[in-house]
């Protein structure tokens, strides 16, 4: 597939949304996604896919839709993506959005279903912010098996967004992620950056990071926005249920949250003229509390106040932080 340049939208108005799409073997659930964007109540979209080296039919899949779409004003463009896992497959499609003109950017997974008010409630959500401050919106979901039925609502989170939550939790779940234009040119920068770190758990969490450490603003929706398809080759999923639950904890005590925590301050760390004075204390506290002996490591937390959302998050975390998990 030949490599072709993201559409340009500077005439499109301040209203337009370019969807970003990693794809790999979308399937037959593909179609349903793309479907979803025909049907948005915000009219005033473009769709930009990274490609990761596909072996079944979602490039044509892609492209017929395409050919739909050109006469009601839709463009969408599919490049070939850096074939390195789907994180960097997303980092790179926030770095090849154009650097001019007015950009809002809506991140998409390929096997989900937009509801009809997606675009539409992100950008109200973000609208009365001003122009110049970096803002994410995302939502709850509604989880469903790999026929769109058995439907449940995602966590509901009762603590504010921020980085003392974004420093050992995401909330921020790609598939509802929304971007408004100060933030779209803030990723776009650093993306590139962010990529060059090998083991990066996630690429919504590192927008979540982000958008917090830079003092920007993270608006959580309580209304779901997608139906969020489960199946066997999720990349992630929804922690959804008690299995995904010991999942997850088998992740935090087995070492592998440590190794995510590595990660992401890695990539935190090109970014410290960006953050806050106050976050760039607070990542440096964090970091040296990693390395220090139990009860010192206990009292430099319990003196940070980091958080996760739920009171069971909580306790696994401080278990984590006295195994030295953290």
């Amino acid at each position: 597939m030949p490599e072709t340049t993201a559409p340009d939208v500077a005439e499109s108005g301040d209203d337009r949304v370019c969807i970003l799409l990693a794809m790999y073997n979308g399937g037959d659930a593909l179609a349903a996604q793309l479907d979803s964007f025909a049907g948005q109540s915000h009219r005033h979209w473009d769709l930009l896919v990274s490609d990761d080296g596909s072996s079944d039919a979602s490039a044509e899949v892609v492209q017929a839709f395409a050919a739909r779409m050109a006469g009601a004003g839709h463009r969408v463009t599919q490049v070939p993506g850096p074939r390195r896992g789907f994180v960097v497959n997303f980092l790179s499609l926030l770095a090849r959005t154009p650097d001019s003109g007015a950009r809002w950017l809506a991140l998409s997974d390929q096997d989900d279903v937009w509801l009809a008010h997606r675009l539409e409630r992100g950008l109200a959500a973000l609208a009365a912010l001003p122009d110049d401050q970096p803002a994410l919106y995302c939502s709850r979901t509604f989880v469903t098996d790999t026929d769109l039925g058995n439907r449940r609502g995602s966590a509901q989170f009762r603590r504010p967004p921020g980085f003392r939550n974004a420093l050992v939790q995401n909330i921020a779940a790609g598939n509802t992620i929304l971007l408004n234009p100060a933030a779209a040119a803030l990723a776009r920068d650093t993306a590139p950056a962010a990529a060059a770190i090998a083991g990066l758990p996630a690429h919504d969490w590192w927008l979540y990071l982000l958008i917090t450490g830079v003092g920007g603003t993270v608006i959580h929706d309580s209304v779901p926005t997608l139906l969020y398809r489960q199946h066997v080759h999720n990349q992630i999923g929804a922690n959804d249920g008690w299995r995904a639950r010991l999942t997850r904890f088998s992740m935090l005590f087995g070492g592998r949250f440590a190794k995510w925590n590595s990660a992401n301050i890695a990539a935190l760390e090109p970014l410290r003229p960006l953050l806050t004075p106050e976050n760039r204390i607070l990542l440096d506290r964090f970091t040296a509390l990693r390395r220090q002996p139990l009860l010192r490591r206990a009292r430099s937390f319990a003196a940070l106040g980091l958080h996760r959302q739920s009171p069971v998050g909580q306790v696994s975390l401080w278990l984590a932080l006295l195994l030295g998990r953290v």
